[in-house]
């Protein structure tokens, strides 16, 4: 296999959706340069970075799903919310979903764990190949608060257009109907009236033939993958950043399959692994803030499943007709002081994890509630690296330090509260009389290690233009810069911090 070139002007270490921002919109405004962007995890489909809910053979995405997990190279039994929420001690090397993979796979590690479930997906297009497209807008407390308004919504909205972002990816339907008026007449008076209930704006494009298309990281690329001037180099490890000073100038890349090792001169380096790996190789490479790894944040979430009540999709057809039986996705979205809890309702087809199979099926109209609420930030819940042992790709082996809060537990029951008064609202439980806790790690939405601050001290890892502090040339993007206590899927907002890094970045002497 040829290797990339030596020399290259961008490197981006990671594929996913936010990588993939960074290089389209530095093609856009520096046509000439050149990009090489690398991922560790193989090519899964023809058009690299594909989402997989796209493909239309079931057998063609359980190979691509398995191809994605590490070393847990087989077929998973997928356990259902009730079955996961119960799991216990011996067991939990059963929480990884298709498509992603533990950190480990050492029972007694996964035991001792504060957050057993927390995974990652190895393939190219990362979690974007296996994203549920849920993309709210971040409500009042949870938005990057040193950030000028109007640049964040600036921001957030050129991200919206890069995700294919749309509220009307499902037809209007009697069921929709139904749930959107009985949860609005739950919510919408503590909500103002750009928070009301509402679909969820889904990372989808329709055909006019009513075929949705997911988005993935190849959505974002576009034709930038056909340019000369691009280069995508999978089952490329990254294993060390050379700094030299106050800038990096360039990496150790090994080719997986060949063990052949490369080093690559860049003007400008861009770190877009995910929330654990891009902390994991900044501290590789003798890049450790006090900051790095710490922090760390997850949404705490519950979950439900209702049989919806007969009798109000029978009123509301009354003077509706639907055209079909899909049901789609709403949000009830966070707003504090009145509503710190984001709300999704989902159709079982969307949920991101199975329900109890029988009871499910048997009911004509079941959809999914999830209920997250904001976890309290706290220096102490980290994920740390070892200078001695390795993981099974041989990088600095991670361990997870994560503890649920007495604010952290007050705030989960209130929450799975008000799911239960809303779920009673919709009609009968399927599986449980209350709503389940899931393990720690399980939403995947981790945060805060790598996170932004307004100044250079030791409580964040980049500038809020997501360059490291101290390192002129080194970018860092994901989930983990975002450093505020969120509920909402963060997607959407981590697209839009590279959009604001990106114009920064252009503006450099580097690309000038």
């Amino acid at each position: 296999m040829p290797f990339a070139p030596s020399q290259t002007d961008i490197l981006i270490v990671g594929s996913g959706p936010v990588g993939a921002t960074f290089a389209r919109l530095l093609a856009e405004q520096s046509p000439h340069a050149k990009i090489l962007m690398t991922d560790l995890g193989p090519q899964l489909t023809r058009r690299a970075g594909m989402n997989l809910k796209t493909l239309p053979d079931a057998n063609e995405r359980n190979a691509a799903q398995i191809r994605s997990q590490g070393l847990a190279q087989y077929e998973y039994e997928n356990l259902s919310i009730h079955a996961r929420a119960q799991t216990m001690n011996g067991q939990r090397a059963k929480l990884a979903r298709p498509g992603t993979h533990l950190i480990t796979l050492d029972e007694l590690e996964l035991n001792a764990s504060g957050m057993p479930a927390a995974a990652m997906s190895s393939n190219v297009g990362g979690m974007g190949a296996h994203w549920t497209c849920a993309c709210p807008r971040p409500g009042n407390a949870e938005r990057v608060p040193f950030i000028p308004a109007p640049e964040l919504d600036a921001a957030l909205t050129k991200a919206e257009a890069l995700l294919r972002v749309s509220s009307g990816v499902f037809p209007v339907s009697v069921e929709g109907q139904a749930i959107q008026q009985t949860l609005s007449a739950l919510f919408d008076d503590i909500l103002p009236e750009d928070r009301k209930v509402r679909p969820m704006p889904l990372a989808c494009a329709v055909t006019s033939d009513g075929e949705r298309i997911w988005t993935g990281a190849d959505t974002i690329l576009g034709d930038l993958i056909l340019s000369p001037n691009f280069t995508l180099r999978s089952e490329t490890i990254c294993r060390r950043l050379v700094v030299k000073g106050d800038q990096i100038t360039g990496a150790m890349l090994e080719h997986l399959p060949s063990g052949a090792p490369q080093e690559i001169n860049a003007k400008i380096v861009i770190v877009a692994a995910d929330a654990l790996r891009t902390p994991q190789l900044l501290w590789a490479s003798g890049i450790r803030p006090r900051a790095l790894g710490h922090y760390l944040n997850d949404h705490l979430w519950s979950f439900a499943a209702v049989a919806l009540d007969e009798q109000m999709v029978t009123k509301q057809a009354s003077h509706y007709r639907s055209p079909d039986n899909t049901i789609g996705v709403f949000q009830i979205p966070f707003h504090a002081p009145s509503h710190p809890f984001h709300a999704q309702v989902m159709h079982l087809d969307i949920s991101p994890v199975a329900l109890d199979g029988g009871a499910a099926t048997e009911a004509k109209h079941v959809v999914g509630t999830g209920w997250s609420c904001q976890k309290e930030i706290r220096f102490a819940d980290c994920v740390t690296f070892s200078d001695t042992e390795t993981d099974w790709i041989g990088m600095p082996k991670m361990r997870i330090h994560y503890e649920l809060t007495e604010a952290d537990q007050a705030a989960m029951t209130e929450a799975m509260r008000e799911q239960a008064r809303a779920t009673a609202a919709l009609g009968k439980p399927v599986f449980s009389d209350e709503p389940l806790l899931v393990p720690p790690g399980t939403s995947l939405h981790y945060q805060g290690t790598i996170r932004m601050g307004a100044t250079a001290d030791s409580t964040s890892v980049c500038d809020s233009h997501s360059r490291v502090w101290g390192l002129r040339n080194l970018y860092v993007g994901g989930n983990g810069v975002i450093p505020t206590a969120t509920t909402c899927n963060p997607t959407l907002t981590s697209v839009a911090l590279a959009v604001r890094a990106c114009e920064a970045i252009i503006k450099t002497k580097e690309l000038q």
